[in-house]
């Protein structure tokens, strides 16, 4: 076997384990050796379950030679993020302070994984509470790139972006309230998609209370992986059903097809960032890419993206700070405290009417962007418009307004829930860049089958790194 395991796709994976190829033990060691031998440089997974994992495998091997079927994911080697609940391990959002915070129970993406067959071998690093575009923090550690130097890994997903990108198997669970799962996606070289709200249910049995209205909004769970079609494969997993998910909604994972080319509104609107030109280059590359591939590639200009992001600064923010400021006050590192003090200098926060206005005025903020992607299914737009950034450089003000001024189009997407994928364009300034594509509400399907036409003239941007 000329390429080793760790380097399969979960599609090829599930293939050689149903034709009996390799077994899965031979995957899970596979995937944890490398792990073991690039993790103590990365720190990307700071819980290690090997052990178990390898338990699991002779489980499954047994139960699959007495002829079961295999499911979506039988013996695929998976990792989950800190901040969300595996039972029985801790739940720490890299806090110290919930260093003990042991899940009572499974969280329903975690459940649907397992459900279907995966075998979890590790828990990923976040920032303390998940709200950094970096990852450090002092329980677990600074996590690093991959790509090597200063590079950041991005966040909050970031431990699940750099294990990702590293070989560490092919499916990382992260989530996303600003940019969680596409800021390490585009940092580390991988895809992602941020679903819908309503599509991937959410809980985690170990919350203490219910999050606030528009954090309930915003924030989604998915997968970060190598390639494009092991995305689809995973979200579609992790998008079964679970009643502790009131906003969970049944709709078909494939929807209906387009009648003639689909039409794709393509944007360069940078709102005043100086967007950098490898950005540039790469989002021309990756509208050519569809192009040549049939889709009605029109440059033109869509709703305004700055009216949903000032909104995520000014009025989410408001219930960030109510929600969060305490324990951050409490239990954050210093670090921390200064970061969410900037998040507070670059708001025009509201009060609690305008809070109450502004909750109202986002279905005005949505509404001409739903319009919009009636005629133009879906948006090509920059994710982040500069390059990859030092893993320190939100330490300042300067750096994390800037990191938060070049990401538009990113946290203001999750301010109005819709769908978006990122994919790997290439290297800016030797480090990854990735572009994103945004879509109409639960049409994930066809945002995936976009990204693949990118990655298909850009090719697996990890197997570079390899």
């Amino acid at each position: 076997m000329s390429t080793p395991l760790w380097q399969y796709s979960a599609i090829e994976l599930s293939e050689g384990i149903r034709n009996k190829t390799f077994s899965v033990r031979e995957v899970v060691q596979s995937v944890t050796t490398r792990m073991h031998s690039q993790n103590t440089e990365l720190n990307a997974v700071v819980y290690d379950y090997t052990d178990q994992a390898l338990i699991q495998a002779d489980t499954v091997d047994a139960r699959l030679a007495k002829g079961a079927d295999a499911r979506m994911l039988e013996g695929i080697p998976v990792t989950i993020k800190v901040n969300v609940d595996l039972e029985g391990t801790p739940t720490t959002n890299g806090l110290p302070a919930f260093a003990n915070n042991l899940a009572p129970g499974n969280s329903p993406v975690v459940q649907n994984l397992l459900d279907e067959g995966a075998i979890i071998i590790g828990k990923t690093n976040t920032p303390e509470l998940s709200m950094r575009g970096t990852t450090d923090n002092p329980l677990h550690g600074l996590t690093k790139s991959p790509w090597g130097g200063r590079a950041s890994p991005g966040g909050s997903s970031g431990g699940a972006g750099s294990a990702c990108a590293a070989g560490f198997g092919p499916i990382h669970h992260g989530n996303d309230i600003a940019g969680s799962l596409r800021f390490p996606a585009s940092s580390c070289g991988c895809s992602t998609i941020r679903p819908t709200l309503g599509r991937v249910p959410a809980f985690n049995p170990s919350a203490p209370a219910e999050r606030g209205l528009l954090s309930q909004l915003m924030s989604v769970q998915g997968a970060i992986c190598r390639e494009v079609k092991d995305v689809r494969l995973a979200t579609e997993v992790m998008s079964h059903a679970d009643p502790r998910d009131p906003w969970w909604v049944p709709v078909p994972f494939q929807g209906p097809g387009q009648a003639g080319p689909i039409k794709v509104a393509f944007t360069k609107e940078s709102h005043g960032y100086p967007i950098h030109e490898g950005v540039l280059k790469g989002l021309e590359q990756a509208a050519t890419a569809l192009q040549r591939a049939g889709y009605e590639v029109e440059e033109i200009k869509t709703p305004s993206i700055l009216d949903s992001a000032k909104a995520w600064f000014s009025v989410a923010v408001l219930e960030i700070k109510e929600g969060l400021d305490p324990l951050v006050r409490q239990h954050g590192s210093q670090t921390i405290q200064n970061i969410f003090d900037y998040y507070y200098q670059m708001s025009d926060m509201v009060d609690y009417q305008g809070y109450m206005q502004g909750v109202a005025d986002r279905s005005g903020i949505i509404r001409p962007w739903n319009v919009f992607l009636e005629q133009y299914p879906l948006v090509l737009t920059p994710f982040l418009m500069r390059p990859t950034y030092d893993y320190d450089y939100d330490e300042s003000f300067e750096g994390s307004k800037d990191i938060f001024d070049s990401a538009i189009y990113s946290y203001g997407v999750n301010y109005m829930g819709l769908p978006a994928g990122n994919v790997p364009i290439g290297l800016v300034e030797n480090r990854p860049c990735g572009v994103q594509i945004i879509g109409q509400r639960f049409r994930e399907d066809m945002i995936l089958d976009a990204l693949e036409v990118i990655e298909q003239q850009v090719g697996i941007l990890s197997k570079t790194l390899w």
